[in-house]
């Protein structure tokens, strides 16, 4: 396990705990898209696959869970466009090879 970034005092342990957190994140988009996949399943039309309301929605929370973690908020909103739109292309995929 990684040290807490505040109790690194190396390169190397920062770097540690940068390739830890990054599996996790992985981990945690595999389960996000794991989510996609069944909205792929349960929406009953493909025109439903895009709601801009719930992409402003999306990209909006994890804006404002940045501000309060004291971290860049328009590095979250672009990280999370990019996020939301390759969701959106991953979702039509799924949908459109469940209709096949």
């Amino acid at each position: 396990m990684a040290l807490a970034p505040d109790d690194c005092t190396t390169m190397l342990e920062v770097r540690a705990g940068v390739d830890e957190t990054d599996r996790e994140l992985v981990a945690l988009l595999t389960r996000r898209f794991g989510y996609m996949r069944a909205a792929a399943r349960i929406k009953p039309t493909r025109d439903a696959v895009r709601d801009e309301d719930r992409k402003a929605s999306v990209i909006n929370a994890a804006v404002k869970e940045a501000e309060a973690a004291g971290i860049p908020s328009e590095v979250i909103a672009d990280i999370w466009e990019r996020l939301v739109e390759g969701s959106i292309a991953y979702e039509f995929d799924k949908w459109d090879r469940i209709r096949k």
